[in-house]
């Protein structure tokens, strides 16, 4: 069934898009992301990496990028098996050492348990909702823009899945028109809705990155699901958590969203 949201969708990401800001951020983390990079190859890494991401600035992702290094070298196993000073150590430049201690160890014991059960999140016949679902409910301070990240991130980042954080549930949605459920579940009931909207039209999405000139690299299987997440996040932080003065106030009535004759009022 088609959402009433899909052509507010597709008319943000198309304005989103081709601002020149916007676009910058997208190339520089698409085709391999700054903060979930394609040199971590274990599954079991990238669901920490997802974790140990939450709660750390932008302007420290080379220091973040840093720590996971050093736990890509250290290995998720050892890592599981390390005491709570060594890794306090280890995430001390990125802080809150308890909660991601916390988060490590819980992580480990699900995929001991999804070991023992021979389930496999990277493989592409795994329930991508089903997974979610455990992750949240399973993974100590794992909200589902966690786990919603980190089965991303597991899976690949083509995989169909567009994480949904705070920012986009409390400023995107409203800009959207879109009412979502108070309470965390508004972060899947959002998901659905974006992805929905892109998988009803992936051709019209994937011609947007070649309209506004995205040097981006989408597989042509793949539904345009990692680079909408990409402009919509990007814009959310560059536009909405301002919010910018080139924003206008009448979204979603008004379709520019930015640079209208509202704006200059």
């Amino acid at each position: 069934m088609k959402s009433p949201y899909d052509g507010r969708i597709f008319r943000l990401v198309n304005r989103a898009a081709s601002l020149e800001d916007i676009r910058a951020e997208v190339e520089a983390n698409h085709d391999n992301n700054r903060w979930w990079p394609l040199e971590i190859t274990d599954w079991r890494l990238r669901m920490l990496a997802a974790g140990w991401s939450t709660r750390v600035s932008y302007r420290m992702v080379s220091t973040y990028a840093g720590v996971i290094t050093k736990a890509d070298e250290t290995g998720f196993d050892a890592l599981a098996d390390s005491s709570d000073d060594e890794l306090t150590d280890l995430v001390r430049p990125i802080g809150l050492p308890t909660a991601r201690i916390t988060y490590l160890r819980s992580l480990a014991e699900l995929v001991a348990r999804w070991e023992k059960e021979e389930i496999d999140p990277a493989a592409e016949a795994a329930d991508r909702d089903a997974l979610i679902l455990s992750f949240a409910s399973e993974v100590n301070g794992a909200s589902y823009k966690v786990a919603q990240c980190a089965v991303l991130y597991a899976r690949g980042y083509h995989c169909g899945i567009i994480p949904v954080d705070s920012g986009m549930v409390t400023k995107l949605a409203p800009a959207l028109g879109m009412t979502l459920p108070p309470s965390p579940i508004a972060h899947e009931h959002m998901r659905h809705v974006l992805e929905n909207a892109v998988r009803a039209r992936p051709a019209d999405f994937r011609a947007l990155a070649d309209l506004h000139g995205h040097q981006v690299t989408i597989p042509e299987d793949a539904d345009p699901t990692w680079w909408v997440h990409l402009v919509l996040i990007y814009f959310k932080r560059l536009y909405l958590n301002g919010p910018s003065p080139l924003l206008c106030r009448r979204r979603p009535v008004c379709s520019r969203v930015t640079g209208c004759s509202h704006t200059r009022h």
